[in-house]
């Protein structure tokens, strides 16, 4: 194993105290316990949304924190979920009076330290409502989770969600917006290669160097089927087919095409992806109206890509163009 690393046990702490210090205008950085909050957190009057889950999965969570999208990001140690002390210290951090939102990516322990975070947070006068992201259509039990995963689609729930509160929407408003976008979002991904968790020091999976694991987890969890190498068009379309029957999308319908990387796989293999994937949505009527590319919810250095496609409304559309300004998504401001 090769990794830019000190000691494997303190990789998350030095990483986020790295990430303060080079977004020092953005966030600030809390290690006892670990959290990241907006700089100018809290808002009086406005929604606070945090979200969290495993480190690994950068800029996921913590990179999307800034004017715009989220409040408060809890990374937890490598592909483990942060405990609820720091989820709670987060919480309080962004009440501005106007209560607060999680965003949860369905995995067991992300749900069981998040419900628990809200009930302490109840308990000293916060209101906290949570919407669990499940975009996921390779499997509907995985070894992380009870139901379909939350992965890709939600960075597309935070930004959204994060533009709602931003224009002063109450917290149910933006907890039903968020529920809206999950509900219209589907995902699929296939990994080229396993990662390598820092304190395990070997791949988290066998892959032959033949083979692609089609439906992986962003844990490395096992996916559908395990193929040979295929060209890049097939590999778009084995992705897309599941995606636009499960929702189902058609003729019509309007999306934003979100092609994600998993750490390890270049911009140029990816918007090779898009161009099949853009192809295959005009042919069957659907109109591409928003697009992203590149790494944004990752699993470590894994080769691979997901698909996620977003039926789009004039709402959406709007408070998808909204201005942002996080470390890792940046626009209009």
């Amino acid at each position: 194993m090769k990794k830019i690393i000190n000691d494997p046990k303190r990789v998350v702490e030095e990483s986020v105290a790295g990430f303060g210090r080079a977004h020092a205008d953005l966030v600030r950085v809390e290690l006892d316990p670990v959290h990241v909050v907006r700089a100018d957190a809290p808002i009086a009057g406005k929604v606070g949304i945090v979200s969290g889950g495993g480190s690994g999965h950068e800029p996921l969570h913590a990179g999307y924190v800034g004017f715009g999208m989220l409040d408060a990001a809890v990374p937890g140690a490598v592909f483990t979920s942060p405990t609820p002390d720091p989820i709670l210290a987060a919480t309080k951090a962004v009440d501005g009076g106007a209560g607060v939102l999680h965003i949860v990516k369905n995995y067991t322990g992300d749900v069981l330290n998040f419900e628990t975070a809200a009930e302490l947070a109840a308990m000293d006068g916060i209101t906290v409502r949570a919407v669990v992201t499940d975009d996921d259509v390779a499997v509907k039990d995985s070894l992380y989770t009870a139901g379909r995963r939350g992965v890709a689609g939600t960075v597309l729930v935070e930004k959204i969600a994060g533009a709602a509160a931003e224009r002063g929407d109450s917290l149910d408003e933006v907890a039903d917006l968020a529920e809206r976008v999950n509900a219209n979002a589907r995902s699929m991904g296939l990994a080229l290669t396993a990662c390598v968790v820092p304190h395990a020091g070997e791949p988290s999976f066998d892959l032959g160097d033949d083979e692609i694991e089609i439906g992986i987890g962003i844990h490395g969890e096992p996916g559908r089927e395990r193929v040979g190498l295929e060209p890049a068009d097939r590999l778009v379309d084995r992705l897309l087919e599941p995606i636009l029957s499960d929702l189902p999308f058609g003729e019509g319908d309007r999306v934003l095409l979100f092609v994600n990387g998993m750490g390890g796989t270049p911009q140029v293999e990816l918007y090779l992806a898009y161009r099949r994937a853009d192809e295959v949505l005009r042919e069957r009527g659907i109109a591409v109206e928003r697009s992203l590319v590149g790494n944004y919810i990752t699993a470590l250095e894994m080769q691979g890509m997901s698909i996620t496609l977003l039926k789009l409304d004039d709402e959406l559309v709007q408070l998808w163009d909204a201005p942002v300004q996080t470390a890792a998504l940046r626009w209009g401001r």
